[in-house]
């Protein structure tokens, strides 16, 4: 089990810094010539935040919990910028059974918090502005591979890319990265569980 969450990460993947606003989205109408005369505030909320199209899409059921156990919702509610590689519910599915419930006890928010913040960047990196290389997360290097079209994170594949948020990007991923530092720390505290 000690290799159950380690994959082999020879290139460091783009760390995202989220950046989260707790207000839901309000549709705004109003006139070109009037938006002059619309505090900024207002206008950015005509564009969802990065945790508003979290809440308000079903493939990210898991994620939106696993924010809130943590304590992220704020900090991912805040203005940004921020790139957040999003794991949907399908790619926490692949996890092995129980881990994601073990996660989001108390009693490991640390290592949950240490897991998603492994998916976000600080500042906005659109799919086109990638490269190959290492890119800085809020919780250490990940590797990033683009080839063409396709663009990996790590072992995960961005499944959509550049879905616009007032607050960032999100890049929707297949797989959910663990640094391996915090899975080595995963597999103790789960063995110690069993015991």
């Amino acid at each position: 089990m000690a290799n159950l969450f380690l994959r082999p990460l020879t290139r460091c993947v783009l760390a995202v810094a989220i950046g989260l606003s707790g207000s839901a989205a309000t549709d705004v109408a109003f006139s070109a010539p009037d938006q002059e005369n619309v505090p900024a505030a207002v206008l950015s909320q005509a564009t969802p935040s990065i945790v508003d199209i979290a809440v308000g899409d079903d493939n990210f059921e898991t994620l939106v919990a696993a924010l809130k156990a943590a304590g992220l919702v704020e900090t991912l509610a805040g203005t940004g910028p921020f790139t957040v590689f999003a794991p949907t519910d399908a790619a926490f599915a692949n996890l092995p059974d129980g881990v994601v419930v073990f996660l989001v006890k108390p009693e490991n928010k640390d290592l949950l918090t240490e897991i998603l913040k492994y998916h976000v960047v600080a500042g906005e990196v659109t799919s086109g502005e990638l490269s190959t290389g290492e890119v800085e997360t809020l919780n250490g290097e990940v590797a990033v591979t683009v080839d063409g079209d396709s663009v990996e994170v790590g072992e995960a594949s961005v499944i959509k890319a550049d879905v616009d948020a007032s607050n960032g990007v999100i890049h929707v991923i297949d797989e959910v990265l663990v640094p391996p530092a915090t899975a080595t720390k995963l597999t103790t505290r789960l063995r110690a569980a069993q015991n």
